[in-house]
């Protein structure tokens, strides 16, 4: 009909923020990259693969419609495929997967169920507003204001961000990312792909803002993720997963923030966290690398002397998720959790304090079991050594701005929080309620963050630090929470029992046995043999014998005149 999208851009505040990020960590990544990944026989296609992700996501932030947006949301998803399953020949242990190529297929499949909602609820969007771009969208809003199907619409616009950026239920496939190359996993994880629901959800401020159920169920949502991922990391022993838990629990914190209406504070956090995650990320590659494969941080110890470059650029980073001042960290998280506790929702505040607590323990234990304490490989055959220069530079400049990137959004008890500022007017329109915050509450809430973080880092010293050689004292001092915890709350093994395997079930059981082979083929094949079996009569009149053939057509000639006397 009359419907019509622009391939334009929309250059602003926000979209030029995303673009800093996804193109200044995507230039570090692809630097370290080159040294990770050299000798690989695909260095090439890896990338290939690698700019396709970063044109994608481009495409993705600057956008100014929800199609051409939803290009380069589907271009992402496609690009991760490829890249969580660039090794697709190697094993990859996991629930009901075998290779490296089903995780891939994991978060391609997971990602589609919550893409088909953003689907449907741009075609809500549409029917109610005439338009899908951004500014048409958010003036129809502000006309018509909030209606029940406003609300369906942005629940399923959430959806899709539950998907691209791993919140309850979608939240499966990003552990089993960690089957792609390390750099891969620092690209999706900290920069680019998770974060495409927080930069949905904050460009749509406008119609977002204008439901306050969806807004209370992202706010829900994040800060259940926030802490359900939180707990799970505490026990994991791959170095990759227990920062891909940590990802999601970060990304749990960003959505909470949104859902309280903080705009600025989950976009803040987006910028600090790809600093230190990707520092993260590119940090346990190095150890990888240095490690000559070894994942598992049981078997690793003593490497602080080893790798002092990876050491150092780690610990800050851990120190800046811990949210320990003045790192960036410190400053984004507190203004989250700040936000939550001003708009009157202290239970989800609370939970967020304690997966801070969370957060802290499992970083500080996974630096004491990585860096400190006795060597537990064998040195006779594990030689770890420092990374080149390409990995180390990388590390450095990312743990440089984990120590101040903060400093541009600091709380008013300390000055000007100058991006507030500078990306006010993207949230102008947001219908939402400014709060006027007290000194005194700001230093109490800051004193509370900082003391939960400082007792995690002291009780991760206490039980890692001193003898970091005992790396199961978590599984012996709580056996039954370490068994459900290190089983991921078995949510894995329910979406297999009560989705996966029925529907596989009834795919062959059913639709290929039955509906398939007997009904579809049974069709085309009973169609075919109708039309031989009618060839077999009609080919006998085919004779080849003239006087037959002279028979019929003085029959015919005979019928014809009989016709035309008497008819």
């Amino acid at each position: 009909g009359g419907f019509s999208a622009d391939i334009a851009y929309q250059v602003d505040q926000l979209s030029l923020l995303f673009t800093m990020i996804i193109t200044g960590v995507g230039f570090l990544i692809h630097l370290y990259s080159i040294g990770y990944m050299h000798g690989d026989e695909g260095f090439y296609r890896f990338f290939a693969y690698l700019n396709l992700f970063i044109f994608m996501m481009l495409n993705l932030v600057l956008a100014d419609n929800f199609l051409l947006t939803f290009l380069g949301w589907e271009g992402v998803g496609l690009a991760s495929y490829l890249l969580i399953g660039f090794w697709y020949k190697q094993k990859f242990p996991g629930v009901n997967l075998t290779w490296t190529g089903d995780a891939a297929r994991k978060a391609f499949i997971a990602n589609r169920v919550g893409d088909f909602g953003m689907l449907v609820g741009m075609f809500i969007l549409f029917t109610q507003f005439g338009t899908l771009s951004y500014s048409g969208v958010a003036e129809g809003a502000l006309t018509t204001g909030s209606t029940t199907m406003l609300t369906i619409g942005t629940l399923l616009i959430f959806l899709g961000c539950t998907g691209k950026s791993a919140q309850i239920p979608l939240f499966v496939w990003l552990p089993d990312a960690m089957a792609g190359p390390t750099s891969v996993s620092a690209l999706i994880h900290a920069a680019t792909m998770v974060t495409s629901g927080i930069f949905l959800v904050a460009r749509n401020n406008v119609i977002f803002s204008l439901s306050q159920d969806t807004m209370m169920v992202i706010a829900i949502i994040g800060m259940a993720t926030a802490l359900f991922a939180a707990t799970m990391g505490l026990v994991q022993k791959d170095i990759k997963k227990v920062l891909a838990y940590s990802t999601v629990s970060q990304l749990g914190y960003m959505f909470a923030a949104l859902g309280v209406g903080a705009f600025t504070a989950a976009v803040f956090h987006v910028m600090t966290h790809a600093f230190f995650k990707a520092c993260l990320f590119l940090g346990s590659g190095s150890v990888i690398h240095g490690m000559h494969g070894e994942q598992d941080i049981t078997k690793m110890g003593g490497l602080k002397k080893h790798m002092p470059h990876t050491y150092k650029t780690f610990l800050i980073a851990s120190v800046a998720i811990a949210g320990i001042f003045p790192l960036a960290g410190f400053f984004s998280k507190d203004e989250i959790l700040l936000d939550v506790f001003v708009n009157h929702e202290y239970v989800l505040w609370g939970m967020g304090m304690v997966a801070a607590f969370c957060t802290a323990f499992y970083m500080f234990r996974l630096v004491f079991l990585t860096f400190h304490g006795e060597e537990r490989f064998d040195v006779d055959k594990v030689h770890p050594h420092e990374s080149p220069a390409t990995m180390t530079i990388p590390l450095w400049v990312l743990a440089i701005l984990s120590i101040c990137a903060g400093w541009i959004g600091l709380p008013h008890v300390f000055g000007p929080n100058f991006l507030k500022e500078w990306l006010a007017p993207i949230f102008a329109n947001a219908n939402v309620e400014p709060h006027v915050i007290a000194a005194s509450l700001e230093w109490t809430l800051m004193g509370v963050s900082t003391v939960v973080a400082v007792a995690g880092i002291l009780l991760a010293y206490n039980m890692y630090g001193k003898k970091s050689d005992t790396p199961d004292k978590l599984a012996k001092s709580m056996s039954g929470i370490y068994n459900m915890l290190w089983n991921k709350y078995w949510v894995d093994e329910v979406y297999y029992a009560l989705i996966m395997n029925p529907l596989y079930s009834l795919s062959n059981s059913f639709l290929f046995k039955i509906f398939d082979v007997k009904i579809i083929d049974g069709m085309v094949n009973g169609m075919a043999t109708m039309v031989g079996n009618s060839s077999a009569v009609l080919r006998r009149v085919q004779s080849g014998v003239v006087q037959n053939y002279a028979l019929v057509m003085m029959m015919g000639i005979v019928g014809v005149i009989m016709w035309m006397l008497f008819a």
